[in-house]
């Protein structure tokens, strides 16, 4: 049956069986090391007179970048890798007795233990920049350039939560439940010229809409068909898109698609994960190379570290080439072009030190691997976790909003009992140790009820 292992083609499910899937690992690290060097083609500030900066986005001005970017927009497979490996850690979770509250508790995690480092360091730098005497439009500039990515962290960690309860609606109707979120999507792009704040609703419609097929790829709905009816889905999906597009619908820039995003990062999506699943035998087999699925292996333990801070280590960067008694082409020029190839090899030596710094935030904390938080800490830490970062994916990233930010996020850590010493120091006053050492000092110990009411006493 469709959804269990042993209904999947062969070499499918030596994929599923295991903890991690290589052909994910190898399509994540593809898409990662394509942003990471698509932004180092975008970023050109110019530093003026007044002591300003304006900035340009060189790849978007080329003539050649609207083609392009219907190859290199890498964005949609995000969330179909996402929606499968989400899928599969919650039904391995909900198989050991776990809860939604624990999935989302875990994942919000995963997710906001990093950004809250990336905040509070851009927070102080970005201040102390000021203090200095760099001008404020520029210590705004970089704020709002630098956080650019944390849009991201918005819709993926709002499709990941969403996961419990979109898999319990796949797991009833998986065509049904993506074709009413596809019916979401476009109803809302119908109404976002009469209404334009509704087109932010499309970061939830939209994601959860292309994570839901990373679903339908776990399940193996999409395996019994032949490569070549692979090609022909994801053919038609860029017809469609081509169509669209051509009439006027839709712009043929995806980046700007991109944001608000609409049924065009859909339609992406439809393809990419077709020809994704197209080409999942010569993934495998390039996975298994030995020193890739070493790197793999390594990328992948570190990836989010490596979204987070690439664009801000790259604004901050290009922000100091501007002072030093370096060369600087004009932007879109053969030479500003050719160094890129210094630019590039820069930012991962700078990447260097705060994996090595930061990395290791992507760990689960000990606190995070129990049985999780009452479901109450965690709503109310997805509440808190969730106010910066929609105040910074509908109106940008400012100063204040980091500071507000890395605040908010290490309270709802707090509330989730992962800041680190905080659930040690809370079982040392529960410990049998603290309460003798408060029975030698004279004091007895007061009663403590037991489950069914009664004073026992018995710790």
């Amino acid at each position: 049956m469709t959804g269990q292992a042993g209904g999947l083609p062969p070499g499918r499910q030596a994929d599923t069986a295991g903890s991690r899937d290589p052909v994910i690992d190898l399509v994540r690290f593809a898409c990662l090391a394509l942003v990471v060097v698509g932004h180092t083609m975008m970023v050109s500030p110019v530093l003026h007179s007044d002591g300003t900066v304006t900035t340009q986005n060189t790849l978007a001005e080329q003539d050649w970048f609207e083609p392009v970017i219907w190859i290199f927009m890498v964005m949609p497979l995000f969330f179909v890798t996402g929606g499968i490996t989400g899928l599969q850690s919650w039904r391995r979770l909900t198989a050991h007795g776990g809860t939604a509250a624990r999935f989302v508790r875990a994942r919000l995690l995963r997710l906001v233990r990093p950004a809250t480092a990336l905040l509070a360091a851009m927070f102080l730098g970005l201040g102390t920049a000021l203090l200095l005497g760099v001008h404020p439009q520029v210590v705004e500039l970089m704020a709002a350039g630098a956080g650019m990515p944390l849009w991201f962290l918005a819709a993926y960690l709002a499709a990941q939560l969403n996961i419990p309860f979109l898999a319990a609606l796949h797991a009833r109707a998986p065509w049904l439940t993506f074709a009413g979120l596809t019916a979401l999507v476009v109803a809302v792009d119908c109404l976002r010229g009469a209404f334009p704040a509704l087109a932010n609703v499309n970061l939830l419609f939209l994601w959860c809409a292309v994570q839901q097929l990373g679903f339908l790829l776990a399940d193996g709905h999409l395996s019994g068909l032949p490569r070549s009816g692979l090609a022909a889905v994801a053919l038609a999906a860029n017809a469609l898109l081509a169509t669209v597009t051509g009439l006027g619908l839709y712009t043929g820039n995806m980046l700007v698609n991109l944001n608000p995003p609409n049924l065009c990062l859909l339609l992406l999506g439809i393809s990419q994960a077709a020809l994704m699943e197209c080409a999942r035998p010569v993934l495998r087999a390039a996975s298994r190379l030995p020193w890739l699925g070493r790197m793999l292996q390594l990328a992948g333990a570190r990836s989010l570290t490596v979204y987070l801070w690439h664009l801000p280590l790259l604004v901050a960067m290009s922000g100091l080439l501007l002072l030093a008694p370096v060369p600087k082409p004009d932007s879109g020029t053969p030479e500003w072009w050719w160094a890129r190839a210094v630019v590039l090899p820069a930012l991962l030596l700078l990447l260097v030190p705060v994996l090595a710094a930061f990395g290791r935030l992507e760990e689960p904390p000990v606190a995070a691997l129990g049985p999780g938080g009452k479901p109450a800490a965690v709503a109310a830490a997805v509440v808190v976790v969730f106010l910066p970062v929609a105040d910074a994916a509908l109106g940008g990233l400012t100063l204040a909003l980091l500071g507000t930010g890395a605040a908010l996020f290490a309270l709802a850590q707090l509330i989730l009992g992962a800041v680190p010493g905080w659930a040690a120091a809370r079982r040392f006053r529960r410990s049998p140790l603290r309460s003798s050492r408060r029975s030698s000092s004279g004091r007895p110990d007061r009663p403590r009820r037991g489950r069914r009411g009664i004073a026992t006493g018995v710790k």
